[in-house]
């Protein structure tokens, strides 16, 4: 795997480069020291993951993200000193197309192993996805017949702002539950749901387990396992499939609405890498729930719904911006 480093401090260069070492399959393809010298390295030398630091000179992380999404697109980690005292621009990153967050791990020491295997775990995690394929599922084919109403939202690298605008062009008393799968960590999710709440009419809070949604109110997956409906009624959380590198799933999920929910469903697949949640998106529509997967132009990454729409898993295939209007009247 080559792997592109961007880092203005040479301390943490050293450290990553140190921590790269044990793994004789990590190439270090190249050392931006800000974000312009990354977007020009992508450019002519793509490599399959970079390491990508928050606080630079010139051109910042968030801005180089959004830029190489664009125009070279790559899967970026975010590695920054304290991810945690950074979440805002984290989740900024995340919303130009970063996959994934981890802290830059130290030079020496206990801390540097400990620091070393999480990044390389999440290394590995992002080469898990990237090598991924899709699953195989069955597919439903009876009616709905509850009168209850329900948005099953998926979404990965380039996610967090989707959801932002999209939350945030529907009305206050939005008459439909929202449940939303985000390829991201357990310890971004919480702080992740803050972050779509202030920018939503609608309340946003983390899914817990035997939670039922209602209309007005939106629930955002919060753990690695799998969010899912254990019944007709109740999310729950299950381990289940565990060969599956996107964690939580959006397939599953998906997948689940078919099987379980009774009401009326619409299926919404926004911007990510990979093609979690297409196959999940065509058993919706084969169900006959509306559905929508994001257009390529309006899309960080078009990975997910590129992959449903060679399925032709959406109803209909729409820019970022219209995709609330489309939500509500498919409702109508």
């Amino acid at each position: 795997m080559k792997i592109g480093i961007v880092n203005d401090v040479s301390l943490a260069v050293e450290a990553l480069r140190r921590a790269l070492a044990a793994r004789p399959d990590f190439e270090i393809a190249w050392v931006a020291h800000d974000g312009q010298q990354a977007i020009d390295y992508c450019a002519t030398h793509t490599p399959d993951v970079v390491l990508m630091d928050l606080v630079m000179p010139n051109v910042d992380g968030v801005q180089a993200s959004r830029t190489i999404m664009a125009r070279s697109p790559c899967a970026i980690l975010v590695v920054t000193v304290d991810v945690g005292a950074n979440a805002w621009r984290v989740y900024e990153a995340m919303g130009a197309g970063a996959l994934d967050a981890v802290d830059t791990p130290a030079l020496a020491g206990a801390d540097a192993r400990r620091g070393a295997a999480a990044l390389i775990a999440k290394i590995d995690q992002i080469g898990a996805r990237l090598a991924s394929s899709g699953a195989s599922s069955v597919i439903a084919t009876s009616v709905p017949k509850s009168a209850a109403r329900l948005v099953a939202i998926g979404a990965s690298a380039g996610g967090p702002s989707a959801l932002a605008t999209l939350l945030g062009a529907l009305p206050k008393h939005f008459a439909a539950a929202i449940v939303i799968v985000q390829h991201v960590d357990r310890a971004f999710a919480e702080g992740m749901a803050q972050w779509l709440d202030a920018q939503s009419a609608l309340p946003v809070r983390v899914a817990r387990e035997g939670d039922k949604p209602v209309p007005g109110e939106v629930l955002l997956a919060a753990t690695n396992d799998h969010l899912h409906f254990a019944d007709a009624t109740r999310l729950g959380y299950t381990a289940h499939p565990e060969q599956l590198p996107y964690r939580p799933s959006v397939d599953v999920f998906f997948q689940s609405v078919t099987e379980r929910w009774t009401g009326r469903a619409i299926g919404v697949l926004l911007t990510g890498m990979g093609r979690d949640g297409a196959i999940g998106l065509k058993a919706m529509r084969a169900k006959g729930y509306h559905t929508i997967a994001q257009d390529e132009e309006t899309s960080a990454v078009y990975g997910m719904p590129k992959a449903a729409a060679a399925l032709n898993a959406a109803v209909s295939i729409l820019p970022l911006p219209r995709i609330a209007d489309a939500i509500a009247t498919a409702f109508d």
